[in-house]
């Protein structure tokens, strides 16, 4: 369990809230709106109303005693801005900020962010890959080149072993788990059978997935 400072209770912002506490992380939401505050309050351990960008706010709130402290601003970038260096100026341990486009980021990790998130792209390639392969289930990026992608399992491979299929050296894939009624088996190699009504978690370059998965 990790200690959370959350900044910025947008429709993004509580996504996260809600993914955190299905997780059971602490997490202490921070927003000057106070309808945000209030829609977000049962999936958090703290909330405050106030400015974080008002350095004598966030004085007081602590920020060098959470693991992981994220900028969720997506409205203002001036303020995520403002947000993200002053997080670091009070001892923050690690800073996630939020950017829209590529000079947002540049601009936010010279500023003190440890790592950037664009929910936006990563959204638009998730739609762009999920719907339209038809052979595709589910995505994961991973960077520029490689995705983890669940599959259905083909017909023709059903009764055969991982071994038997040998697409790492055919296509240059990985078989990196068997989901079977949603259960996932990871502990895959070369004996584990391929059975029916599974799908698969592959992890390979895209042009790869498509050239096997089509053939």
């Amino acid at each position: 369990m990790k200690s959370i400072l959350l900044i910025g209770m947008g429709r993004f912002g509580r996504h996260i809230a809600k993914k955190l506490y299905g997780k059971k992380h602490q997490v202490m939401a921070i927003d000057k709106v106070e309808n945000r505050i209030d829609a977000v309050l049962p999936y958090v351990t703290n909330a405050q109303i106030g400015d974080s960008t008002n350095k004598e706010f966030m004085s007081s709130v602590g920020v060098g005693n959470f693991d992981v402290c994220i900028v969720a601003i997506g409205d203002d970038f001036q303020s995520s801005l403002e947000t993200t260096l002053l997080l670091k100026e009070l001892g923050a341990l690690f800073v996630v900020s939020r950017a829209a486009r590529d000079i947002h980021a540049k601009f936010l990790l010279r500023n003190g962010a440890d790592e950037i998130v664009y929910p936006e792209r990563q959204l638009a390639s998730w739609v762009a890959i999920r719907y339209t392969s038809d052979h595709i289930l589910d995505y994961i990026q991973l960077d520029e080149e490689h995705g983890i992608y669940e599959i259905p399992t083909p017909g023709h491979w059903i009764g055969k072993t991982v071994g038997n299929l040998d697409v790492r050296k055919k296509y240059k894939i990985n078989i990196m788990g068997i989901k079977t009624d949603g259960d996932m088996n990871l502990a895959v190699n070369h004996e584990t059978m391929i059975e029916e009504d599974t799908t698969l978690l592959v992890l390979g370059k895209p042009q790869n997935i498509h050239r096997c998965f089509k053939s």
